[in-house]
């Protein structure tokens, strides 16, 4: 029988910053753009990795880690193979959060709000930035389905790099996606777990409200 994984001692107190809803920008997507510069500057790995959270229609969750590969006043976009697991649940269900953890800035940011797919034009410019071994690997890869075992996934790559010696195009079922933001929080961590939370929600003449909230 297994032991318990006891972490009643697994704290830490954070101190590195405050957050004042009285002071922060505007804009939610300006305060997102000041705190990743703030995230790289603090030595965050991957800033850009973001928990992406989708649901079936009958509302059943699972989540992954993306990568964010653009951000503007629109929102914020990530490619994936639009047949995946979470491709067919969003195709389902149009409702996603995105989570942002910067642990060595003690900070977070959730995102909540709708999704669509990005147009082809925007998808295959970001796929012809990819390195092409990375183009290769997303036709090799049927992703999310059961494989016999690694060798079918490394044949699936060999096969796929014969058949374009030359330019590798967009595959028909791979490309971007954009999450429509409705509602922003943003994190910081402060000691005594009394957190400072910030969140920026949507009125009827579709500006941003700011306001604090409860640790």
């Amino acid at each position: 029988m297994s032991k318990t994984l006891h972490l009643h001692d697994s704290r830490k107190d954070y101190i590195k910053g405050t957050l004042d809803e009285n002071t922060v920008d505007d804009s939610p997507f300006v305060q997102f753009r000041n705190w990743y510069e703030d995230a790289k500057s603090a030595g965050v790995p991957e800033p850009n990795a973001m928990t992406l959270a989708t649901a079936t229609k009958d509302g059943r969750p699972s989540a992954r880690i993306v990568l964010l590969k653009e951000m503007d006043e629109r929102g914020f976009m990530f490619a994936t193979n639009y047949e995946s697991r979470k491709g067919e649940e969003i195709s389902e269900n149009p409702n996603v959060a995105l989570l942002f953890f910067w642990g060595e800035a003690e900070r977070q940011v959730r995102i909540e709000g709708t999704i669509e797919k990005v147009s082809t034009e925007e998808s295959n410019l970001y796929f012809q930035s990819r390195p092409r071994e990375s183009r290769i690997g997303a036709w090799a890869s049927r992703q999310s389905e059961i494989a016999e075992g690694r060798e079918e996934i490394e044949q699936s790559y060999r096969d796929m790099e014969d058949n374009f010696k030359e330019e590798v195009p967009l595959p028909p079922f791979w490309g971007g996606y954009r999450v429509l933001p409705i509602y922003f929080e943003f994190w910081q961590g402060r000691a005594s777990r009394l957190h400072d939370r910030v969140i920026y929600t949507i009125n009827e003449e579709e500006e941003w409200d700011i306001l604090r909230l409860f640790p």
